[in-house]
């Protein structure tokens, strides 16, 4: 079979050489990186301890070639390894969720700036919570504010709970598996939001590692993008408190229809934060 691992030699530069070029003739970007942190979690290290290793043992060599094999399929690294960065936190993701991504980092930047006062006990809702990213963030960085997090699917909430235990954050929030926020009455100071927001027909031409693998339901936003902004612009207004913001992420085109809806639900539009690519990513609306 022309895609099938054959068994490589266990000298660690020859091994990570031979990776290195599997992952470029897939179309992996960085290749050279993903072969190392491959290795890296192969050993059972980092990046940094990963440099005092000549050689993997049996075990991890044969750990390393399957999961060389996922990558090679464009299965995302965070999938692999089971877990991934997000501002200051470390965090555990599974197939049931997104994998957070750096742009939406652009929201907890937002909050920040828009709620100064760290020190504030903030009531928190985060609609869609996936893997509690923006939640716990935000919980990291206002050490009095508390929160809740709601998702559609059971083990992303799971996910979402063990998260905050897994970052000493569990005292202070609860994720619960409902609709939107279809159990919860308010108010809320901050409510965060990534939906779904990709429209169906351009799901198909997302990157393999996307549409392949992650879950449909968390990027499909109905035929023109916007039917989960449709939902938040009417749930919004009886949640947030009086003088409370809401930060939501957008995606690429949308940042004059999606601000349209909140301001005809009768929310002010703050700012339409870019991300780092210079696209309008984070929208805050304040009641």
């Amino acid at each position: 079979m022309k895609d099938a691992i054959t068994p490589a030699p266990t000298n660690l530069r020859q091994l990570l050489y031979d990776a290195t070029t599997r992952l470029r003739h897939a179309g992996i970007e960085a290749p050279q990186r993903e072969a190392r942190l491959l290795a890296a979690h192969a050993a059972n290290t980092d990046l940094a301890g990963l440099l005092r290793i000549d050689a993997l043992s049996d075990a991890a060599h044969a750990r390393f070639l399957r999961d060389l094999q996922r990558r090679v399929n464009h299965e995302p690294m965070a999938y692999i390894t089971g877990h991934t960065g997000f501002w200051s936190l470390d965090l555990m993701v599974s197939p049931h969720t997104l994998i957070p991504r750096a742009d939406t980092e652009t929201l907890i930047e937002a909050t920040l700036d828009h709620l100064p006062d760290r020190s504030a006990g903030l009531r928190v809702l985060d609609i869609g919570t996936g893997t509690g990213c923006l939640l716990l963030s935000v919980l990291a960085e206002y050490p009095d504010a508390y929160g809740i997090g709601t998702d559609l699917t059971p083990q992303a909430a799971r996910l979402a709970a063990d998260n905050a235990v897994r970052n000493g954050l569990d005292t202070r929030c609860a994720a619960l598996c409902c609709n939107w926020a279809d159990a919860l009455v308010g108010p809320f100071d901050l409510i965060l939001s990534n939906p779904p927001y990709i429209p169906r027909d351009d799901l198909a031409g997302l990157m393999p590692d996307v549409v392949k693998y992650e879950p449909a339901r968390a990027l499909d936003g109905g035929a023109d993008g916007l039917v989960a902004y449709r939902a938040l612009a009417t749930v919004l207004p009886g949640l947030l408190a009086t003088g409370g913001i809401a930060v939501m992420e957008l995606g690429i085109g949308q940042d004059a229809s999606v601000p349209d809806l909140m301001r005809a639900a009768g929310l002010a539009v703050l700012e339409i934060r870019p991300d780092l690519g210079g696209i309008g990513r984070a929208l805050i609306v304040k009641k």
